[in-house]
């Protein structure tokens, strides 16, 4: 399906998260499908928790035993390819990257976005980390969802006005 669309589908996203059991505390969730020379990931993350190997082109893994949900590799993906998420209350907790200004700010109601683009449902800007340093340009924002869309959030934009 990827190959054809860009978009992974439902089981291609759904091989990239530990069961709902281990969500209950972050985790980072990769979503590399192809594979590419690129490896951030594995060299930012300080508990090892992302293996790639020699072959920097190889699809990462990781080890959700190790992952503490920190971020560091959140920040570190060149793609946008990576973000936390947590599940707690009915609700699931995605950080994400976010290289768009202005940032959204905390308790704000903004659209939750697809993997198609498409609006799936209004999220909850629950936290805003601006970027750490003046040439990095990525904020992590966090935003709660209703769980039924574990599998379908990936990103946000704002409401129209």
């Amino acid at each position: 399906m990827i190959e054809k669309t860009a978009v992974p589908d439902k089981n291609q996203i759904k091989s990239r998260f530990p069961s709902k059991k281990v969500l209950i505390r972050p985790k980072a969730i990769i979503e590399c499908y192809t594979e590419i020379p690129c490896n951030p990931c594995e060299t930012s993350c300080p508990f090892d928790a992302i293996t790639i190997g020699e072959d920097i082109n190889k699809i990462p893994t990781i080890d959700f035993d190790k992952c503490t949900g920190c971020g560091i590799c959140v920040y570190s993906c060149p793609g946008l390819a990576i973000m936390n998420v947590m599940i707690k209350n009915g609700k699931a907790y995605f950080k994400i990257a976010y290289e768009l200004l202005p940032l959204p700010k905390v308790d704000e109601k903004w659209l939750a976005i697809n993997r198609h683009g498409d609006e799936i449902a209004t999220c909850k800007i629950e936290q805003v980390m601006p970027p750490k340093k003046t040439n990095n340009k990525t904020a992590l924002i966090t935003v709660s969802v209703e769980q039924p869309y574990l599998y379908d959030f990936v990103t946000i934009r704002r409401a129209h006005e």
